[in-house]
């Protein structure tokens, strides 16, 4: 397949997708899927609403004609669709693809990691945000402890993954753990990164008040840690990156708030039942799995993703105010991924 590279309204190439694979998670995260909203009675999508991993195989290969490099699998909690690495093996197959991560929260790294890695996925997102049974019990929404993901997070490396670790910083939850986390990774050679609260979505209660800015958790840092920032590896490329100078282990800021990266934003996003969002706070996304049902050829669901791409001119970050963080409506993260 040939597609030429595209790029939308504002010159910025599709060069990353996010494909979440499932709606359901077994947290309940605070600030993504609250129990209040996502009780034990919610509805989540049935099967038959789900893209198939030929479907998703499909529509990424049109993805990578037009330029995309990496792909992220998310979710809700990836691990809980079945037979995932059937999925990371048909996607390990799309000439011209050069990476596959997972975003995850760890839960089911034991059950599922080494047949992940066996498939063929290398690098793993594992959210982890506080290393307090109390803290973290109460932002995951089920009292589950870090010792449980901090285990698992070692045995993914130990069978050959690279892992990260995500932390949402929250002012008054977590961010006096700040400067211990960071400890406990760097230690390890592990880059942990920081990411301010965003108001992604309807239900977390979002304020700017309670955003702890890469400004403040850096200034925290260098009061233990002497760090050196890093260049960018890519075009689009979402963490600040800076590097401990006594070692080569590394901390990450993704600054969603207080430093918008919409301009080099070059990410497009699948949901699990085929909706195609052009940007994390997206009030819509364009139907392909209709498309994709009703028999469409490749070279129209190309034609359709290529027009939705070059009419983009999403810029939400460089756009935040509290107006429009009240005023408008969003997709869940739970459903997008992050």
């Amino acid at each position: 397949m040939t597609n030429h590279h595209v790029t939308d309204l504002l010159k910025r190439p599709l060069r990353d997708l996010r494909i979440s694979v499932t709606d359901r998670c077994n947290f309940r995260c605070t600030y993504c899927m609250p129990k209040e909203i996502f009780g034990d009675d919610y509805e989540f999508m049935p099967k038959s609403e789900l893209l198939s991993f030929e479907e998703m195989t499909r529509f990424a290969k049109i993805f990578v004609s037009f330029g995309v490099k990496k792909i992220r699998i998310t979710g809700g909690e990836p691990l809980l669709r079945r037979d995932l690495p059937d999925l990371i093996r048909m996607l390990c197959e799309i000439d011209g693809l050069e990476d596959i991560g997972l975003t995850t929260n760890g839960l089911l790294l034991k059950q599922h990691g080494k047949a992940l890695y066996d498939a063929g996925l290398r690098r793993l997102n594992v959210s982890l945000d506080s290393l307090s049974k109390e803290t973290f019990g109460k932002m995951n929404g089920r009292g589950i402890g870090p010792e449980l993901i901090l285990s698992n997070i070692d045995y993914a490396k130990s069978i050959g993954f690279q892992v990260k670790v995500n932390m949402v910083v929250q002012k008054g939850v977590n961010d006096h753990e700040v400067v211990q986390m960071a400890s406990y990774f760097k230690e390890r050679g592990i880059t942990l990164r920081f990411i301010e609260f965003m108001d992604v979505g309807n239900d977390n209660g979002w304020s700017f008040q309670q955003v702890v800015t890469k400004k403040e958790i850096l200034e925290k840092l260098q009061e233990n840690h002497k760090l050196v920032p890093v260049g960018a590896d890519y075009f689009g490329e979402v963490a600040g990156r800076y590097r401990y100078e006594d070692e080569g282990a590394e901390v990450g800021f993704i600054t969603s708030v207080s430093e918008s990266f919409c301009s080099s934003c070059t990410r497009a996003r699948l949901s699990s039942d085929g909706k195609f969002y052009t940007c994390l706070f997206a009030a819509s996304g364009y139907d392909l799995r209709k498309l994709i049902r009703s028999n469409a050829q490749d070279a129209e669901l190309a034609s359709v993703i290529r027009d939705v791409w070059e009419k983009r001119q999403d810029r939400y970050s460089d756009e935040r105010t509290e107006q429009t963080v009240r005023n408008r409506t969003k997709i869940d993260m739970s459903y997008i991924g992050g």
